[in-house]
């Protein structure tokens, strides 16, 4: 997994662009106007995105169209699953400190 894809992911810009591209390929143009962005820095987050490898371009006629590519996001999600695991069993042996405590309170 590269550091460009967690780089690329500490953006909100860009996570934003992830989840419209989530919907379906779009086009530069549609993707630009959902931001109070100018279209060229929406234009350069794209670029990062697509050197990342979380996103791919194709040319449709005078348009281009970008589409997620998945890819990364499952490696970062298999990078991130055991953390889950562990703040899962946090917050487990915290509830059970609370439900212990909870229970000494009673008279």
């Amino acid at each position: 997994m590269s550091e460009d894809v967690f780089s690329a992911l500490a953006n909100p810009a860009r996570r934003r662009l992830l989840e419209l591209l989530r919907d379906g390929p779009r086009t530069a143009g549609d993707l630009a106007a959902q931001f109070d962005l100018s279209r060229p820095a929406v234009a350069e987050h794209l670029q990062l995105l697509r050197r990342a490898g979380l996103v791919r371009d194709e040319a449709v006629g005078r348009q281009r169209l970008y589409h997620l590519a998945p890819a990364p996001l499952a490696q970062v999600d298999a990078w991130l699953h055991p953390f889950e695991r562990y703040w899962r069993d946090r917050l487990r042996t915290l509830a059970d400190l609370l439900e212990t405590h909870d229970s000494e309170d009673e008279p």
